[in-house]
């Protein structure tokens, strides 16, 4: 073993080590996942981003500079690919060059070579630069990354633009969610809870366009389903009839995202045991009064409680073969004021809830698209059209009958791992307790 410089030899990742010849020389470099150490012979099992790859060691000079290296320790490693049915992926690495790419690594918090990770929440929270290494735990980002592939690559290919806009802005966004107040040179900004006002905007110049990004709720939430920032996968677009045809656009973009997580996180789905959602052609949709009706809950329920949610899931699982169901109607008091109310009953909004296995996953709905509209929706809830100047603007100037829709990344990927806690699934959750790491 050295810690000189790294071959010159392109690496090859564990993935890959099948196109090779098996007798010919090979490099590969990763971390030390785990050293079982026996009477004669050690194997080094080295990870990398693609998988595992066994390394047979018995050069007595080799094994005596390995004494000191703990697991972590980020290595490369060229010898020959030798095939073995019991290893990894079906071949291993036999006499062995070892080079040190770093120090010796510290010992890992938790035991990253177990198949499973035996350690609490807060300790995964805690470490969770390296935590985030374990496979399995990897592996839950790599469905979100493929889901965010699949929104993108579905809204693209319906001539949508993505956008990008800003997170500092000068006035709250969704009335009763609070706001994050920052400095921002001497004047209050805020953080902003969604993109709502800029990407409707934007419809103005695109007419289809999207966002993925943060987005930030200063409520003191402390529960398994709320975090203070989490990823919104935005859409917005415009020539729309009514609510009916952002529902469309959203089942589209759901059965882009499942296509996506099966073909490109397949290794994923399958080390999780994650069922892929069900999805109809068409997402059934049940009226927010026929919804409470159906739960047994009052008639004047303004919203639909955790336990209702539940219920509505396991009615459309059993009614429509369906994982989604939406949820349309709900009270014009319950939602922004940009909603546009249903046209035949003003109590009701043309606007929906998303429900994903029993949980609210998706808001979205039509929004109102004439100026006039606007001035009275805040007039009618007592409140200055002032603040919102910029905004209203847009519409003096002219823009179609538009809609769109909010997904959270975070509680996608919760609910198709079945995570009790959507920190689970979070890199670096935000929260009212966690500011750190």
């Amino acid at each position: 073993m050295s810690s000189v410089a790294p071959a010159a030899r392109p690496r090859i990742l564990a993935s890959r080590l099948d196109r090779c010849r098996p007798g010919e020389p090979v490099v590969v470099a990763g971390w030390l996942h785990r050293r079982r150490t026996l009477a004669s012979v050690t194997f080094l099992v080295v990870r990398d981003r693609s998988g595992l790859i066994q390394v047979v060691v018995k050069d007595h000079e080799t094994l005596a500079g390995l004494a000191g290296v703990g697991e972590e320790t980020v290595l490369e490693v060229t010898g020959t690919l030798t095939q073995n049915p019991s290893a990894p992926g079906g071949f291993e690495i036999t006499d062995p060059t070892v080079v040190l790419l770093t120090e010796p690594a510290r010992t890992p918090p938790v035991e990253l070579w177990r198949p499973r990770l035996q350690a609490s929440l807060p300790v995964q929270l805690d470490h969770a630069a390296v935590t985030w290494r374990h496979p399995a735990q990897r592996a839950r980002w790599e469905l979100a990354a493929a889901t965010l592939h699949g929104f993108r690559t579905t809204l693209d290919e319906l001539g949508f633009t993505e956008i990008q806009t800003p997170k500092l802005v000068p006035t709250a966004t969704e009335s009763g969610a609070g706001v994050f107040e920052v400095d921002y040179f001497g004047r209050p900004a805020y953080l902003a809870q969604s993109p709502q006002f800029y990407k409707q905007q934007l419809v103005g110049v695109f007419e289809r366009v999207y966002e993925t990004g943060p987005v930030f709720r200063a409520e003191p939430h402390d529960t398994v389903r709320h975090l203070a920032e989490y990823v919104s996968m935005d859409a917005e677009l415009g020539f729309i009839r009514d609510h009916h045809d952002v529902i469309d656009l959203l089942g589209q973009v759901l059965h882009g995202m499942v296509a996506s997580v099966r073909e490109r996180a397949g290794a994923a789905v399958t080390r999780l045991d994650v069922e892929l959602p069900r999805l109809p052609d068409a997402i059934p949709v049940i009226h927010f009064s026929d919804a409470l009706r159906l739960v047994g809950a009052p008639d004047d329920e303004p919203d639909l409680a955790p336990a209702h949610e539940r219920a509505l899931g396991e009615w459309a699982l059993e009614k429509h073969g369906s994982d989604v169901l939406a949820v349309e109607g709900y009270p014009m008091t319950k939602r922004p004021f940009y909603t546009h109310p249903q046209p035949d009953d003003p109590r009701w909004s043309n606007s929906f809830d998303l429900l994903f296995r029993g949980l609210e996953l998706v808001t979205g709905g039509q929004r109102l698209h004439r100026y006039s509209d606007y001035l009275g929706a805040l007039e009618a809830r007592g409140e200055s059209p002032e603040p919102y100047a910029d905004y209203l603007s847009t519409f003096a100037h002219g823009m179609p009958p538009h809609g769109g829709f909010a997904i959270g990344l975070e509680r996608w990927t919760a609910r198709l791992v079945q995570a009790e806690n959507v920190r689970e699934v979070t890199l670096f959750p935000r929260d009212l307790h966690r500011l750190t790491p």
